[in-house]
């Protein structure tokens, strides 16, 4: 009876300490919730998980519904279009009719590409001598410790703070124009996919660089603030350091040997088992910044929200959906948004409104199926991904942009990691400096705007204005989606943002297709 007695009291203690360390582990992530709000990082990532993960609790997916009525009316509307140009127009004259048929056997049977060019693009074979590619991205390591001895000489005071956030200054430009200028001037050696890939690192490094810059800059000021009241007055003591000092005097009872009522951690190892936070300047330093530069996220600070553990079963989910995600990319991508961009060069070149709108409905929906595809293998799978490698908690990457009845609410929910950016270091800094809220959104538009055209007219060496004209049309967009919302129902609204997500991408690829083609190859064409 003594055994059977001992092993229940056992498995009593046993439950009653996993039910202690839930409740105790709460207490921390809200003791340090708090500690990092009084920090002067203005501290913008929570523990979080992504919207798509069962652990969300999230179940509103309306657009959904409405996205796949458009998609299938656009489908019907397509095939419309097909039969009459099919049958229709065969009462045409017979030298029209002619023409038809040599551009259908041109459509159907003129294009088809070979599986093992994926392999050529992705290894790098269709590059020059030396990888230019390969050497530009590994040059990015350059302007980031130019970036972090230029902040440790600030911290230090080496250096005027003008002179240091000149040198921040021409540090980012020129981190934005090397690939503008190698690429246009030794094009020929870079590969399509590798200038991408270049662009579209130095450009998350730019964000970032200027994320480190800033925050530092916002802790070096709230340091010298603080010096300056100490020196001139006596400093007044917040609430996290009153608070501070208290969990200080209990360690020290603690550490005496008082034990806390009924639960069995003394004071001391509950303070132990909160993270220490990293205060300026002893963030300046190599593995903290290349750690942010890892780190799924835009926005840097000096402590952000972090896991205990891998979950090792949700990592194995995340890496198959990458491996999975990569191959249905690649395959929609080879086997029908190819032809479809291809065919569509001819009636586009010509004008030809309704072959055009026919082309254009057939490449929409292989763009937008492999636009989701990505969407969802990049937001969801691969950040996720990286944030539990990384022990990173804010996995608020996307939020429920597919029922966004507008296309304010859709640029503000798609991408939160460059929402999040903007707002925190272009929006508010552009307000506070006095300028009106229009005005900061505006810049914040134009912005957006010069990257993306940035990102697709570097690569394909067709500086046209395309992609920057179709962000800055949202604007005016944005009013025409608030007028159908407010007149005809959310559901209007959100319709006219899936129409504008479904047929505007198609279009422009078609027209930088169409400019890249004439650009580069019109002297084989004539």
């Amino acid at each position: 009876m003594s055994g059977e007695a001992h092993t229940a009291t056992e498995e009593n203690k046993v439950r009653y300490r996993r039910t202690q360390s839930v409740t105790r582990a709460e207490e921390i992530t809200k003791k340090e919730s708090v500690q990092r709000k009084s920090q002067p990082d203005k501290p913008c990532h929570r523990p979080r998980d992504s919207l798509f993960s069962w652990s969300s609790g999230f179940d509103n997916f309306t657009g959904l519904v409405n996205w796949g009525f458009l998609l299938l009316t656009m489908g019907g509307i397509r095939l419309v279009l097909e039969n009459f140009i099919k049958y229709v127009l065969a009462l045409m004259p017979p030298d029209y009719v002619q023409c038809l048929t040599v551009l259908f056997d041109f459509v159907r049977y003129g294009i088809r590409v070979d599986p093992v060019q994926w392999f050529t693009v992705l290894t790098g074979k269709g590059e020059g001598e030396g990888y230019p590619s390969l050497l530009l991205i590994s040059y990015s390591l350059v302007p980031v410790m130019i970036c972090l001895m230029m902040e440790r000489a600030l911290a230090s005071d080496l250096i005027p703070e003008g002179a240091g956030m000149a040198v921040h200054i021409i540090n980012i430009i020129v981190l934005v124009l090397i690939p503008m200028v190698v690429i246009h001037v030794k094009g020929q050696f870079f590969s399509l996919v590798g200038a991408m890939t270049v662009c579209f690192i130095y450009c998350i490094l730019f964000l970032k660089l200027w994320s480190y810059v800033q925050v530092n800059l916002w802790c070096r000021v709230q340091q010298k603030q603080s010096r300056h009241n100490r020196s001139g007055r006596r400093q007044s003591i917040t609430i996290a350091q009153l608070q501070n000092g208290r969990d200080q005097e209990h360690e020290r009872n603690g550490s005496n040997g008082s034990v806390t009522s009924g639960v069995g951690y003394s004071s001391s190892d509950k303070d132990k088992e909160v993270p220490t936070l990293v205060h300026y300047p002893d963030n300046l330093h190599p593995a903290d910044l290349f750690y942010f530069l890892l780190a799924p996220t835009l926005c840097y600070e000096l402590n952000f929200p972090k896991t205990t553990r891998i979950r090792k079963r949700f990592l194995i989910k995340r890496m198959l959906e990458v491996v999975i995600g990569v191959h249905i990319v690649m395959g929609l991508f080879q086997q029908w948004m190819i032809p479809s961009v291809r065919n569509s060069l001819v009636p586009f070149s010509n004008m030809d409104l309704t072959k055009t709108a026919e082309r254009l409905l057939k490449l929409a929906i292989p763009n937008h199926l492999m636009w989701l595809c990505f969407f969802y293998l990049t937001f969801h799978s691969f950040l996720n991904l990286m944030g539990e490698l990384l022990h990173f908690a804010d996995r608020n990457f996307y939020s429920d942009w597919w029922n966004a009845n507008n296309i304010d609410t859709f640029w503000r929910t798609w991408n939160m990691p460059v929402h999040k950016w903007c707002v925190r270091h272009l929006y508010i800094p552009v307000v506070e400096l006095g300028y009106s809220k229009l005005s900061a959104s505006v810049i914040v538009f134009f912005f957006s705007a010069f990257f993306h055209e940035y990102l697709v007219s570097v690569p394909l060496k067709t500086f046209k204005v395309w992609a920057f004209t179709g962000m800055m049309a949202q604007i005016p967009l944005s009013i025409v989606a608030k007028h159908m919302e407010t007149s005809y129902g959310p559901r209007w609204g959100n319709m006219l943002v899936w129409a504008s997500i479904i047929l505007g991408q198609p279009l422009c690829i078609m027209m930088y297709y169409h400019d890249y083609v004439i650009t580069n190859y019109n002297d084989v064409l004539v």
